[in-house]
């Protein structure tokens, strides 16, 4: 329609508008002439496009109710019109003002008066009284916010639904972050700028006020624990940044004097900062600011920490064989403390060593660096970590993290840690449940099997006197030893695997070349069976042990000479030698446990037990032995406190001996054969019965090895002649491995043997 046609559409007040036509014309009857002037009484600006469609009105839609006057445009609340998109054009005859914005959508006033709210209020009401009439609900009215000033309402942008209400910081509407950073510049691009309300903001992002938590955290905390952390890794100066911009110290002038003292030996000085820090500690933290003293620990005790100082000191005089200078700090420093009288003792006794000597009696390993980093690092635990963080913090905690992740996946069998970047879970499917060999070249019961330190071999022994090495990368049979004359009950690999001693109820223990399969030396020195032996780290010599109560226990060189012989009195079920070669555990048949320290052969304590013991193993890093009970219970025991950290139960134990052990690429497991037929694997840290697998067809399963290079592999040894080889791979086909193909029979096998398998008594 053309503007020249709009003005033949002006409707006398009340008549309904035909509502197909244009915008024009219902804008030209919306708004009639004044009575008189020859004007428009309202002129609308409208956009050049149709509305956006997430154009929504300035305020909520509301219906106006009939018989509502509609207020002056300078009173309190003036209404808004929601408009369809047009050009506006003036009828014929007026007179038209400078174009205005058409981006522009609010009501204007033609002249510089505006008409009394009774003359325009009642025209507009009884004309919107008629659109409503005709059910045009497209024209309903919406109530905007006015002003009480006396002065027209303020510009409105347009607004769309995606945009912020006022007073949010944002940019366009919206409120993106950049990386999170901002800065006190103003600028572009992720720099903090000052909005019209007064707010931060730069393309959505803005500085926010610092908050006295980081996610629940204490944010000094954290700050200081970064800043450590930042040094640590070499970032002096991005740790130096951050101490500056967030003004939290790492630590205090005291500590850092502290800490300079003791790394570089200046004792006197360390010795008067602990004094002083005492005396200051009983002034409920009223110490002066100025004074080098630390915040201590609650229970932290001066003659300990002057203890430790003067001990390093006393250490160092004796490396550099200052003797005199040694004996006046023994006699004038330490002894006045009256501190660990033990430990002053053995001090003493290191005047007349030699230097190597020292390093090995002292457990000190010199006046280097690392020396006095681990004093610094012991004497931080008497000092209040608000003021002094402990080493690393950050990597310990880090470590936490991991380790309980660890700790909670039930079916973690990996050497790799887990990443930092999300939580861990473990695959099911990913740990060896399923059996993928059998190997049937024993006619007997199999009574051991054991993985070689390497992973490349498996050695199984049994009640038909054979002696089986397999090569594991395809399970053929390396060598078969078949010099003994009764059963074999155990088998130990040599810390190289090149040598392995074997067990008997023969009352022998033979040592063979794994290389060429010949004996090399016989121990006959026993007068009744020989259950178990074990190697000491070199390599260069063994134990052996045996239900003889005149010579349980024998130390021998690898050419056959006894070392050390302990003395007689019980009867010996297992022994182990701890992998870093400090103790040697022995199990007798009284349910007791004996730890002998293995480098002096003396004892260092007996342990009492609820039940008989079948068995022990020693965890790789020399901490925890596990003992297989008797009475059906597995407890895993600590080497140094000698107490029960844990029990393991669900398996069946009975008269026999169950070999269990630790399995796993970290040990993570406790795993264990049973007398009814299956073989259960717990989950060390939490106690908790990861599987129980049915595997072999009769019996007891007498014996578990884990590879300890491959973690998805173990082989397990049972009463039906069987070693089953256990693996992750599903959809590998079982096969019989070896040259027989005998299975074992359905009727079952009956024992052949008690000796073996029974306590002595």
């Amino acid at each position: 329609m053309t503007p020249t046609s709009a003005t033949a559409m002006i409707l006398a007040p009340g008549a309904i508008p035909d509502l197909s036509l244009s915008a024009t014309g219902l804008l030209t009857w919306f708004f009639p002439k004044s009575q008189g002037t020859g004007q428009i009484l309202k002129t609308v600006d409208l956009a050049d496009n149709s509305p956006h469609r997430y154009i929504i009105p300035d305020d909520p839609e509301l219906p106006l109710p009939h018989n509502t006057t509609v207020p002056n445009p300078r009173s309190a609340n003036t209404p808004s019109t929601q408009l369809f998109s047009a050009t506006s054009q003036p009828p014929p005859g007026t007179t038209t003002s400078p174009t205005p914005n058409l981006r522009r959508r609010r009501l204007q006033s033609s002249s510089p008066e505006a008409p009394s709210s009774s003359a325009t209020g009642t025209g507009i009401t009884s004309q919107l009284e008629g659109l409503r009439t005709g059910d045009v609900a497209a024209h309903e009215i919406a109530h905007q916010p006015g002003r009480t000033d006396g002065h027209r309402p303020s510009r409105k942008r347009r607004r769309l639904l995606n945009m912020r209400a006022d007073g949010i910081s944002g940019t366009n509407g919206f409120s993106q972050a950049s990386n999170g950073t901002s800065s006190g510049k103003a600028s572009l691009n992720g720099q903090a700028t000052t909005s019209a309300n007064g707010e931060s903001h730069a393309n959505g992002a803005g500085k926010a006020p610092a908050s006295q938590t980081y996610y629940g955290h204490n944010r000094e905390e954290v700050t200081r624990i970064l800043i450590q952390s930042l040094y640590e890794l070499g970032y002096s100066g991005s740790a130096s940044a951050l101490t500056a911009e967030s003004g939290h110290q790492l630590e205090t002038a005291g500590v850092a004097t502290f800490r300079s003292a003791v790394l570089g030996g200046r004792w006197s000085e360390a010795e008067r900062i602990l004094v002083q820090s005492f005396r200051n500690s009983g002034k409920n933290g009223q110490e002066s600011a100025s004074e080098e003293t630390l915040l201590l620990a609650e229970d932290a005790n001066k003659n300990e920490m002057l203890f430790y100082l003067r001990q390093q000191k006393f250490l160092e005089l004796l490396e550099a064989r200052d003797l005199g200078a040694a004996l006046g700090v023994l006699r004038q420093e330490l002894t006045p403390l009256n501190y660990d009288i033990d430990r002053l003792h053995a001090l003493s006794s290191l005047l007349m060593s030699p230097t190597e000597m020292l390093y090995d009696q002292a457990g000190w390993d010199g006046s280097t660096s690392a020396s006095r980093e681990r004093l610094l690092a012991d004497l931080s635990k008497s000092i209040s970590p608000s003021v002094m963080i402990p080493q690393h913090r950050l990597a310990i905690l880090l470590d936490h993290v991991k380790q309980s992740q660890i700790n909670n996946c039930l079916y973690h069998n990996t050497a790799q840690p887990p990443s930092l970047y999300s939580d861990h879970l473990c695959d099911r499917n990913d740990f060896p449940l399923d059996v993928g060999i059998d190997l049937t070249q024993h006619t007997d019961e199999v009574w051991y099997c054991g993985f070689s330190h390497d992973g490349t071999k498996l050695v199984t022994a049994g009640s038909d006197k054979m002696v089986l090495i397999y090569d594991t990368e395809d399970f053929t049979v390396l060598h078969r030893l078949s010099d003994h004359g009764s059963g074999v009950a155990f088998a130990s690999w040599s810390p190289d695997d090149t040598k392995l001693i074997t067990c008997s109820q023969d009352k022998k223990a033979r040592l063979w070349n794994v290389e060429t399969g010949r004996c090399i030396l016989t121990i006959d020195h026993h007068s009744e069976p020989v259950t178990s032996a074990g190697w000491a780290p070199d390599g260069e010599s063994f134990v052996t042990s045996s239900f003889d109560p005149t010579s349980q226990l024998c130390h021998w060189s690898v050419r056959g000479s006894p070392l050390h012989m302990w003395k007689g009195g019980f009867r010996v079920q297992d022994c182990a030698i701890s992998p870093d070669g400090r103790r040697l555990v022995a199990a007798d048949t009284d349910s007791k446990i004996h730890v002998f320290d293995f480098r002096n052969y003396e004892e260092d304590y007996c342990l009492s037990l609820s039940s008989k013991p079948t068995s022990l193993a020693i965890s790789r890093d020399s901490k925890h032995m596990l003992v297989n009970l008797k009475e059906g219970e597995i407890q895993l025991i600590d080497l140094e406190t000698a107490g029960v950290v844990r029990r393991f139960s669900g398996h069946k134990q009975g008269e026999y001996v169950i070999r269990s052990t630790f399995g796993g690429a970290g040990e993570n497991f406790i795993v264990s054969g049973s007398d009814d037929s299956k073989v259960y694997i717990w989950h060390k840290e939490n106690g908790a019965l990861v599987e129980s697998l049915d595997g072999h067809s009769k019996g007891c399963v007498n014996s578990i090895s884990w590879n300890p290079a491959d973690p998805t592999m173990f082989a397990s040894a049972g009463d039906d002649r069987a070693v089953r080889i256990w693996s992750r791979d599903r959809n590998r086909p079982r096969q019989t491995g070896g040259l027989s193909t005998r299975g074992v029979s359905t009727s079952g096998v009956p024992r052949t043997s008690a000796v073996r398998t029974t306590f002595y008594i």
